[in-house]
C-alpha cells in the first residue's frame, strides 16, 4: 500500500463530525489530497480499483467548491472505497492517473519562463515547446499570443476513458486497456511494412497492429507497461486493436493520448495531433493555476458557473463528459455576457448624445407619400411610424430595419431621407458594393422622377423641382469615379448643395465632409464594421442612423448582436409577389435545367446562373466565373446572348453589363455571388445556382430573391454534385421553405453564428464557444448583463474592475466601449 489509509480515514471521520466545514485538516482537504493521492496511487495494482480511484477524483476533488450535501455524498463514497486500497494484490503497481493532476511541482519548469507561466499577452514563442521555427505554424491558425493558445479549444474529444480488461473488449466501440508488451515486430501487411505487437494482462492476450508504420516497433519494448485506446475489431475470434492511440504508462504524470477524454485539435501543415496534444497538456497544467477570474463572485454563484481556470482546463482535458459540457457552458456564457455588456454600453453612449429633432408632419412629406405610384403596406407604414417617432426626438435614432427580399425597405429609407431633406438637412445612403450603390441611385432617382420635374442631370447629380421649397439634389459618390468629378461632389456635399448622397465606403472617407448630416441609412449592415459606422456618425452632429438588412435575422439573435439598436420588421410582402418555385437538382438533371432555361428565354424571359463559391479571393472567383461563362456561351447556349459579371470588373464594365441585362439586351447573366443582394431585374424569372451545397441557407435565399421581382412566375434551381449530409439537409430545407426567418433559424442551427453572421467582419468579439442558437444561455447572459449594467453601468465598483478590464480587452478598440 502506497499511503496511510488509516490516517486519511480518521481525517474524513473528523470532517463529518465538524459538519463538513473543510477544517478537519490544515489548509483544507483539497490541499491535503494533492499530496496524499499521488502516494496512494502508487500502491494500486488492480486496474478496476485504479479506475474507481480516479472516478472519485481523489487527486483534486474540488471539495472546497462543493455544497454541504455533495461533500457528505463524496465522503461516504470515499469511506466505502478505502477498504479496497488496504487489500491490493501483489504485483507491479498501476500508477496511471486517468484524470488530471493539478500539482505544478511535478511539471518541468519552462526555461523560457523560469518556472512561471508566460504573460497571457506575451508572444506565442514564449510557450515551452514552441520555437521560433514552429511559431509561424501557430500564427497561420490565428494563434499569436499565449492567451490565444489558452483559448485554442479542441473541436471534439475522443472518449478513451472506458478502461477494460482484455477479456472484456467488444468490437466496435472506443475502449482502453492497460497491458504488458510481450512482443513487437515488423510484418508485411497488404504489401506494406507495419508493426505488430502481442500484449497481455491478467485476463488474456491480444494483438495490436499499426499499418504502414514500421517505426512503432522501436517504441514498444518487451515488458513495457502501456495504455492503448481505440476501436477494437475481432479477427479469427480474437480482439485486435488497429492503429490505436498508445502511450507508455507514466509513473507520476497524467495520461494524454489514452485512458481519458482525448482532445482533437484543429491542425495546419507541419503540426501533428500527438505533439500538439502533449504541448497543450503541459501548457494548460502550467498556465491555469495562475488564471484569475474576471466574473463577479455573485454572478458565478447565481448562475452556478465553474471558475474560469477550471473551465479552461476541463474544456481542453475534461475528466468527464459532464464536466466538459459544464466547462463549455461557462466559456460560452462569458462570450455572450461580454458581448451583451458591450452593446449595452454602445447604446448608452449613443443615447447620451444630443441629436437633432426633425419635424415629421410637414405638408411636403405627406404630399410626397400621397404621390407615390403605389400604396404602402401596413408593415411599411408601421415601420415608418417607428422611424418618425425616433427622429422627432433630440436623441439620435439607432434603428435596424429588417425585411424580406422585395418587402419594400428601400421606399421606407427614401421617405426617411426625404424627411431629413424637408428639414433642411442632408441624408447619406450607403450600400456594401458599387453595383448596389448605383442601383439604389437609379431606383431613388427613378422614383423622384415619377412624381417630380427633373431639372438637371449633371455628373452624377440629379435635381428635382416641385417636391420641396428648394430643388432636391441627389448625388452618387463611388470610388471608381474620375478624380475631378469626385472633387466637385465633395465640395457640393461640404457646402450643403447635395441633399441625398448615395454611395459606398467612399462616403466615409476622411476628406468628405457634410455640412449638416441629419440621417444616415446603411444597407446590409452586416457587411460593414463598427469602424465604418463610427466614421459615418462623425460626419454630422450625431446623425440619426437607420440600418437595413434583407438577411432575415431571428429576433433573439438580432437583440443580441444588434443590442444597441431598436428593431423594426417589415413582415409582409407587397401585393402580387408570388412564391418562387424551387428545385434541388442532381448532376444528371443538368441538361433538364439548361432546357428549362431555354424555354424561359424563348418565352421572352431572362436567367441568372451563379458560379460556384471557390474561395474568398475575388481574383480566383473571377477566373472560375470566366471559365464557366466561356463554356456556357460557346457550348451550352451559343444561340443566346450571355453576359459575365464578377467583382474584379470596374464600375463602368459592371454598369454596362447591368444596363444591357436590365434593358433585355442580354438573355443570361453568368455571375459570381456578387448578385446576392439588391440587384433588381423584373424580367429575370429563372435562377440556376451551381454547387449550391457550398452556400448557406440565408445566402441561397438571397440568390432566390433576385428573381420573382416582376409579375411572371419565377423559378430557382439548385445544382449540387456530391453534397455532404449537411449540404443535403440545407438543400432539402430551402426546397420546401420560402419563409426567410425560418430559413435563418435553420441556418443558425446548421452553420453556427460565426459563418451566419460573420463576426470577424462585424466589429463584434469572436465567438468560439457560444452558439447563438442556444436561446436559453443567450437569455441568461442578457439577463445578467442587464442586471449588472443597471447597477453599475460604468463598472466602477471594485468587484467589477477585473470584468471591466476584460471587456476593454475583448471589444476591439474600434468599438464604442470607451
Amino acid at each position: 500500500m502506497g499511503a496511510d489509509t488509516g490516517a486519511f480515514k480518521k481525517i474524513l471521520q473528523l470532517e463529518v463530525q465538524k459538519g463538513f466545514a473543510d477544517n478537519a485538516v490544515m489548509c483544507g482537504l483539497d490541499h491535503f489530497l494533492s499530496r496524499w493521492a499521488k502516494e496512494a496511487a502508487t500502491g494500486i495494482n488492480n486496474p478496476d480499483d485504479l479506475l474507481e480511484f480516479h472516478k472519485l477524483k481523489l487527486s483534486d476533488p474540488g471539495y472546497a467548491r462543493m455544497s454541504e450535501d455533495k461533500r457528505h455524498k463524496w465522503i461516504t463514497e470515499v469511506l466505502a472505497f478505502l477498504p479496497k486500497l488496504e487489500n491490493q494484490p501483489a504485483g507491479a503497481p498501476v500508477t496511471c492517473k486517468v484524470s488530471k493532476a493539478k500539482s505544478t511541482a511535478k511539471t518541468p519548469a519552462s526555461p523560457k519562463t523560469d518556472g512561471c507561466p508566460p504573460a497571457l499577452d506575451g508572444d506565442i514563442s514564449l510557450v515551452k515547446g514552441i520555437s521560433a521555427a514552429t511559431a509561424p505554424k501557430f500564427h497561420k491558425m490565428g494563434i499569436n499570443t499565449v492567451r490565444d493558445l489558452l483559448y485554442y479549444f479542441p473541436n471534439r474529444h475522443l472518449d478513451y476513458s472506458r478502461l477494460k480488461k482484455i477479456s472484456q473488449l467488444e468490437a466496435g466501440s472506443e475502449q482502453t486497456i492497460i497491458a504488458n508488451v510481450w512482443q513487437s515486430k515488423v510484418n508485411y501487411m497488404g504489401g506494406r511494412r507495419s508493426t505488430e505487437a502481442v500484449l497481455g494482462d491478467d485476463t488474456g492476450n491480444m494483438r495490436a497492429v499499426w499499418f504502414n508504420n514500421p517505426y512503432m516497433v522501436r517504441n514498444l519494448k518487451p515488458n513495457a507497461r502501456v495504455v492503448l485506446s481505440g476501436r477494437v475489431s475481432i479477427f479469427n475470434g480474437r480482439p485486435v486493436f488497429e492503429s490505436p492511440e498508445w502511450e507508455e504508462l507514466p509513473d507520476e504524470a497524467d495520461l494524454i493520448h489514452t485512458g481519458r477524454l482525448v482532445p482533437v485539435y484543429p491542425l495546419t501543415a507541419g503540426l501533428h495531433q500527438r505533439s500538439l496534444r502533449r504541448l497543450m497538456k503541459n501548457f494548460i497544467d502550467i498556465s491555469t493555476p495562475g488564471i484569475s477570474d474576471f466574473l463577479p463572485e455573485d454572478t458565478l454563484k447565481r448562475n452556478r458557473l465553474l471558475p474560469l481556470a477550471e473551465a479552461i482546463r476541463q474544456a481542453h482535458f475534461p475528466d468527464t463528459e459532464e464536466l466538459k459540457d459544464t466547462a463549455r457552458n461557462r466559456l460560452a456564457f462569458d462570450e455572450l455576457f461580454i458581448l451583451q455588456l458591450g452593446v449595452l454600453a454602445k447604446k448608452k453612449r449613443w443615447q447620451e448624445q444630443t441629436g437633432r429633432a426633425l419635424k415629421v408632419n410637414l405638408p411636403a412629406i405627406d404630399h410626397f407619400i400621397s404621390r407615390l405610384p403605389f400604396k404602402l403596406t401596413d408593415a411599411q407604414t408601421k415601420c415608418l411610424a417607428d422611424i418618425k417617432a425616433d427622429i422627432s426626438k433630440n436623441v439620435p435614432m439607432s434603428r435596424l430595419l429588417q425585411g424580406e427580399v422585395g418587402s419594400g425597405k428601400t421606399i421606407v429609407a427614401v421617405i426617411s431621407l426625404f424627411t431629413a431633406a424637408a428639414n433642411g438637412l442632408q441624408g447619406a445612403f450607403m450600400a456594401p458594393t458599387e453595383i448596389l450603390a448605383e442601383q439604389h441611385f437609379k431606383s431613388v432617382t427613378r422614383l423622384f422622377a415619377s412624381i417630380a420635374k427633373v431639372s438637371t442631370l449633371l455628373d452624377g447629380v440629379h435635381t428635382f423641382e416641385g417636391l420641396l421649397d428648394h430643388p432636391l439634389r441627389v448625388a452618387l459618390m463611388i470610388s471608381d469615379m474620375k478624380s475631378s468629378q469626385k472633387d466637385i461632389l465633395k465640395e457640393k456635399i461640404k457646402k450643403g448643395e447635395i441633399d441625398i448622397a448615395i454611395g459606398t465606403h467612399a462616403l466615409i472617407q476622411k476628406e468628405i465632409r457634410f455640412k449638416s448630416l441629419g440621417l444616415a441609412v446603411i444597407d446590409e449592415q452586416h457587411r460593414f464594421g463598427v469602424e465604418q459606422r463610427s466614421a459615418l456618425k462623425s460626419k454630422g452632429l450625431n446623425p440619426h442612423i437607420l440600418i437595413m438588412t434583407a438577411t432575415p435575422i431571428p429576433r433573439t439573435l438580432a437583440l443580441t448582436l444588434y443590442g444597441d439598436l431598436d428593431l423594426s420588421v417589415i413582415d409582409e410582402l407587397p401585393p402580387g409577389r408570388q412564391s418562387i418555385k424551387t428545385r434541388w437538382l442532381k448532376p444528371e438533371q443538368r441538361n433538364s435545367a439548361y432546357n428549362f432555361i431555354r424555354k424561359q428565354i424563348e418565352a421572352g424571359r431572362q436567367a441568372f446562373i451563379i458560379c460556384p463559391l471557390v474561395e474568398e479571393s475575388e481574383a480566383i472567383q473571377a477566373k472560375a466565373a470566366t471559365a464557366e461563362y466561356e463554356t456556357l456561351s460557346s457550348e451550352v447556349f451559343p444561340e443566346y446572348k450571355v453576359a459575365l459579371l464578377h467583382g474584379r470588373m470596374n464600375a463602368a464594365e459592371k454598369e454596362s453589363i447591368m444596363k444591357h441585362f436590365n434593358e433585355g439586351k442580354m438573355d443570361i447573366l453568368v455571375s459570381t455571388p456578387v448578385v446576392e443582394v439588391g440587384i433588381d431585374i423584373p424580367n429575370a424569372t429563372v435562377m440556376l445556382v451551381e454547387s449550391a451545397d457550398r452556400f448557406g441557407l440565408s445566402q441561397l435565399h438571397q440568390f432566390r430573391g433576385r428573381v420573382g421581382r416582376g409579375t411572371e412566375q419565377s423559378y430557382c434551381m439548385f445544382l449540387a454534385k456530391n453534397p455532404s449530409l449537411l449540404g443535403q439537409e440545407r438543400l432539402s430545407i430551402i426546397e420546401s421553405t420560402q419563409d426567410g426567418f425560418k430559413l435563418a433559424e435553420e441556418d443558425l442551427r446548421l452553420r453556427g453564428p460565426g459563418e451566419f453572421f460573420g463576426t470577424r467582419q462585424s466589429g463584434l468579439p469572436d465567438l468560439r464557444m457560444a452558439s447563438i442558437s442556444d436561446v436559453g444561455l443567450l437569455e441568461q447572459a442578457r439577463k445578467e448583463a442587464t442586471r449588472l449594467f443597471e447597477s453599475d453601468p460604468e463598472l466602477n465598483l471594485p468587484e467589477n474592475k477585473a470584468l471591466e478590464e476584460e471587456i476593454r480587452r475583448v471589444w476591439p478598440k474600434k468599438s464604442e466601449w470607451s
